[in-house]
């Protein structure tokens, strides 16, 4: 049997390729911002309609904000959001 060499090969560099890479990271830190605030309302016990009471908005932005397949939401939006289920948003910059 011949045994195949995957060594060197990583999803990541296919992705930065093609060029798709910083789209496929900010769509996969939009999913895990959703979830964390779907989280945090859940265990605050928040419905949607308070939820975007508190953000001072309206609850088809808040379903935006909630919806993993939709990546454009501002920092800002996700600051309220973090401030109204008492936490705070951290964003920074790394080394690429």
């Amino acid at each position: 049997m011949r045994k195949i060499d995957r060594t060197g090969s990583r999803f990541d560099d296919f992705l930065e390729e093609e060029g798709l890479l910083a789209e496929a990271e900010a769509v996969a830190i939009k999913r895990v911002l959703a979830w964390q605030v779907a989280e945090a309302m859940r265990a605050r016990k928040l419905s949607k309609d308070a939820m975007a009471k508190r953000m001072r908005t309206s609850r088809s932005q808040l379903d935006r904000l909630l919806d993993p397949e939709t990546a454009s939401v501002t920092l800002a939006t996700m600051t309220r959001a973090a401030a109204a289920v008492g936490k705070r948003l951290n964003v920074k910059l790394v080394n690429a």
